[in-house]
């Protein structure tokens, strides 16, 4: 499990922060399954989300809060800011490891409103 979620952690640097495909696509197994509908299914889908992401949000960058594993499941909180100066959203990314390689993703993202109904923070 300490493997995986060193794994998961640099994929998820060089793949959101640096938006380095090529360094980030050897953690990324030969049949890699998408489950973020705005994301295309397998490598070139993923290949394609951050040339997106490097084109439109050049500057975006993600601070990892915790990070979590079980079994062959690693799941990273995350604080995602895409433009500079902005709240940003909140991100829990699920990835299922098999051998090594991440094989399948899911997420849930969450804006970071203005005012919240407590004072617990999202993070």
């Amino acid at each position: 499990m300490e493997s995986n979620k060193r794994i998961a952690l640099e994929f998820y640097d060089l793949a959101i922060n640096k938006k380095d495909y090529e360094a980030a696509s050897k953690y990324i197994g030969a049949d890699y399954k998408q489950h973020n509908p705005l994301v295309g299914d397998g490598k070139e889908g993923f290949r394609a989300f951050l040339a997106m992401l490097k084109k439109d949000f050049p500057e975006a960058h993600s601070e990892v809060k915790r990070v979590f594993a079980d079994g062959n499941y690693v799941i990273i909180h995350v604080h995602s800011i895409r433009i500079p100066g902005t709240r940003g959203r909140a991100i829990f990314d699920c990835f299922r490891f098999e051998g090594g390689k991440i094989v399948e993703h899911w997420d849930a993202i969450q804006e970071i409103p203005e005012k919240s109904a407590n004072g617990n923070g999202m993070f």
